[in-house]
């Protein structure tokens, strides 16, 4: 993911878990808030507590989850930041397909997936 596109600072995303809004899907939850960013675009962080594992899990999910969000970043509506929130683990979330099938699931819960105006019904 790149720099511009995280939500790098503590405050940032403090700010964004707990004044944004809550989609949950499996092992993952999704905090979304509104942000000021000149011109709109979206900034990403990822969480994953010690519940998920040692270390070394953590930060595959981690690396799985942001690799997941990387592919679906153009289709998302811009000006928001997100914090997902890593509560399973390796087992519950075992590759990056899976990880992209659960995010799309839940962005478009959230209403942040853009509509395709010649993509197929999915």
């Amino acid at each position: 993911m790149e720099r511009q596109l995280r939500l790098r600072r503590e405050s940032e995303v403090r700010a964004a878990r707990s004044r944004g809004r809550s989609v949950s899907d499996g092992p993952y939850v999704l905090r979304f808030a509104p942000n000021k960013t000149e011109p709109p675009g979206n900034r990403y962080a990822v969480v994953a507590g010690r519940k998920s594992g040692g270390s070394v899990q953590r930060n595959r999910l981690k690396r799985v989850t942001r690799e997941a969000l990387r592919g679906l970043h153009p289709e998302l509506q811009p000006g928001f930041d997100l914090v997902v929130i890593i509560r399973g683990t390796t087992d519950e979330l075992p590759g990056a397909r899976d990880a992209h099938e659960i995010l799309s699931r839940m962005l478009r819960r959230a209403g942040l997936l853009r509509t395709r105006a010649s993509g197929s019904s999915t």
